[in-house]
């Protein structure tokens, strides 16, 4: 299965260290292939250094790609913790 979701960064410091490191230990365990796309530049969701480097600004757009047998849950597990800011 293959799923593409647009969300928006609502941090006010970006994707930085904090948030892309809640995004890798989320996707941990999960079986499917991750990737972030912003500005033209997609990268592996499940490599911190990756992340840092999309150096997504606070109202940035990213769309998320999963593909594989738990994609649903991953995707509504990441959206969810987009929505809920990180917990910031």
């Amino acid at each position: 299965m293959k799923l593409k979701r647009k969300v928006q960064v609502k941090n006010s410091l970006g994707l930085h260290t904090r948030p892309a490191t809640l995004i890798v230990k989320l996707l941990q365990n999960s079986n499917s292939d991750v990737h972030f796309t912003h500005k033209k530049q997609t990268i592996n969701a499940k490599s911190i250094l990756s992340i840092l480097t999309l150096a997504a600004a606070k109202k940035s757009s990213i769309t998320i790609t999963i593909e594989g047998e738990d994609a649903e849950e991953t995707m509504e597990n990441l959206v969810q913790a987009f929505e809920s800011q990180f917990g910031e």
